[in-house]
């Protein structure tokens, strides 16, 4: 056995909160084992915090805390960014990568808006920037998709890769809760932070869909080039609809590199409980990968949590001290495409929407012309849902019309919905569903 290089490798780590904090965990009570698998020891050299008098882990020495997060920073091998946002944390990884220390993060929403910078900007210093835990959690994916896919063509992946809404979807279908008490829940239970809009608008998924289809498609996509829906307006009927029909409601993260081009979308879509991913139960996340030679591939695992988290991170940190103790670098993140982006025109889908109506004679007849006159085609309608609660100012009961269109693009569906709305006796906001065949 070769023996052990006793020089160890400098670790800064930015952020002691939930993932950080386990991070160091790891890292300290696994360090001769780490050390075995790395040929080296690695050292934690810095924790930057903002109030090191509220960080009171035992692994941690209190000597390693500081506010002075810039120097922990540019006095590493290896920096790993764990503050989240994008502003302060995009200065503190670009001053790291100009030091001349590789760089770990987890930072999905920096990645997403800034990564080609980052990604050029390590290549041209020549070290590494790895963030395995920016999508998925403690699933290994992007390792996969950046090293074990490189001699294939991946052509789509969608997956559940936010947890929070994964847990409130199943919790409204397992147990026809509504969404705004399944939420509460899901704050009590830590699942969704108090301020959950970032998931349940879809923000965190759409970012973590730019990181898929840069990687996977080779190509410039931003979190600008995502079109997101959340899943606010998701309700039980829509939920006791899908179940009727043997289909279940996800939230959806879908790249795709078709022949109108490169397209990123996050939306709630109702999938047949046959599925894969129809069976990715409470926060956990799981993503479905289709590529030309290796055809179907489904990445599953744990999406969020302290522990997974940290796990993913670690492995990054071994991944690059491995790279350093051998005297070399890792592969870089090659951005050779400069392919298109699809047009919201070029996404085809069936579609299911349901309408609130005042139950009067001819309705059905009239929103079926709209459909027709917009050229949509219906698949199927149905009336037999629960009713709603009273219009204020209409004596009759609002009843609750789904529709479920055959095949078609985007702006017509939605053009055509519109016209709906405008009819006298439509109410209320309708509910949109994409159908995944």
């Amino acid at each position: 056995m070769a023996q052990l290089n006793e020089t160890p490798i400098r670790v800064g780590l930015l952020g002691a909160g939930t993932v950080g904090s386990q991070t160091a965990r790891l890292l300290v009570e696994q360090k001769d084992e780490l050390a075995a698998r790395i040929g080296r020891p690695i050292e934690l050299v810095g924790v930057a915090c903002l109030d090191p008098d509220e960080v009171n882990y035992p692994w941690i020495d209190k000597s390693l805390l500081t506010t002075d997060t810039m120097k922990v920073a540019t006095n590493a091998d290896i920096v790993i960014e764990l503050i989240g946002g994008t502003g302060a944390a995009r200065t503190f990884v670009m001053a790291a990568i100009e030091s001349g220390a590789s760089v770990v993060t987890a930072n999905k929403a920096l990645l997403a808006k800034y990564g080609p910078e980052i990604y050029n900007a390590a290549a041209a210093k020549g070290v590494d920037i790895y963030f395995e835990a920016a999508v998925g959690g403690a699933i290994p994916f992007l390792l996969p998709l950046r090293e074990s896919l490189a001699g294939d063509k991946v052509t789509s992946m969608l997956g559940i890769v936010n947890g929070t809404t994964n847990y409130i979807l199943d919790e409204m279908t397992t147990k026809g809760l509504q969404f705004d008490d399944v939420l509460k829940d899901a704050q009590a239970r830590g699942y969704a932070e108090a301020d959950p809009t970032g998931d349940i608008e879809g923000h965190d998924a759409a970012n973590k869909a730019a990181i898929m289809a840069t990687l996977g498609f080779h190509t410039n996509v931003t979190i600008d080039d995502v079109s997101v829906e959340g899943i606010t307006k998701i309700t039980a009927d829509d939920i006791a609809a899908a179940t009727a029909e043997h289909k279940v409601i996800k939230l959806l993260a879908v790249v795709e590199n078709g022949e109108a081009g490169v397209s990123a979308r996050v939306y709630p879509a109702l999938i047949p409980e046959t599925h894969p991913l129809a069976s990715v139960h409470g926060s956990f996340n799981a993503i479905f990968v289709k590529a030309e030679a290796a055809d179907d591939l489904m990445f599953y695992g744990r999406g969020a949590g302290g522990a997974p988290t940290a796990s993913a991170v670690v492995g990054d940190v071994v991944a690059e001290a491995r790279h350093i103790a051998q005297g070399c670098t890792g592969p870089t993140i090659p951005m050779y495409n400069n392919l298109p982006k699809a047009p919201i025109e070029a996404s085809r889908a069936a579609f299911a929407v349901r309408f609130l109506i005042h139950d009067k004679p001819g309705v059905l007849a009239a929103i079926a012309k709209e459909f027709a006159d917009n050229g949509v085609s219906i698949n199927g309608v149905n009336q037999d849902l629960k009713p709603t609660l009273n219009d204020p100012g209409y004596d009759g009961e609002i009843q609750q019309l789904r529709i479920v269109t055959h095949q078609t693009d985007e702006v017509t569906l939605r053009k055509t919905v519109e016209a709906v709305r405008k009819l006298d006796f439509v109410t209320g906001e309708p509910s949109i569903l994409r159908v995944l065949d």
